[in-house]
């Protein structure tokens, strides 16, 4: 009993540091173009386009670690489909910094939940209520539903005054 009891706790630290990760990530939506190894670290490389086009490189854990693994084969049954990517930064070295993926979210065909889509815009505005609620205004976006991800990154582009 001793020993379970043991085993449960660690597994429930590992838990809590798990959704602190994905509480502290930035969220941004992106199509899933190739998930390859990195054969200096041996961890996953994403290859990610964003829906302006511009291309992002982002890190799993090692493939060698069950949540490398994970994140690695999750990658590759999303490859060529837009994803929601949870991306935090870990410190390579005393001046360098690495990004890496913390979880990904499958969006099906591009359509993103109306709370879901807030939170991104939200996130976008440092937490600024009004900016990014007046940024959903213009951009015309329903209060309830599903927005597309173009509808979102319209909405984007507005809160960044473009």
């Amino acid at each position: 009993m001793h020993a379970l009891t043991v085993d449960l706790h660690l597994i429930a630290q590992q838990a809590a540091q798990d959704i602190d990760r994905l509480e502290s990530a930035s969220r941004f939506v992106a199509f899933l173009e190739d998930v390859g190894i990195e054969e200096s670290s041996r961890r996953g490389l994403l290859t990610l386009r964003s829906p302006a086009g511009e291309t992002e490189h982002i890190r799993t854990e090692q493939q060698e670690t069950d949540r490398g693994r994970d994140l690695i084969e999750r990658a590759r049954g999303l490859r060529g489909r837009w994803v929601l990517v949870f991306r935090y930064n870990e410190k390579a070295s005393a001046t360098r910094s690495v990004r890496m993926l913390a979880h990904l979210m499958d969006l099906g065909d591009g359509a993103i939940a109306v709370n879901l889509a807030k939170k991104i815009l939200l996130d976008d505005a440092d937490g600024a209520v009004p900016r990014a609620q007046a940024a959903w205004a213009e951009a015309g976006l329903p209060d309830s539903g599903a927005v597309s991800v173009e509808q979102l990154q319209q909405a984007r582009a507005g809160l960044r005054g473009e």
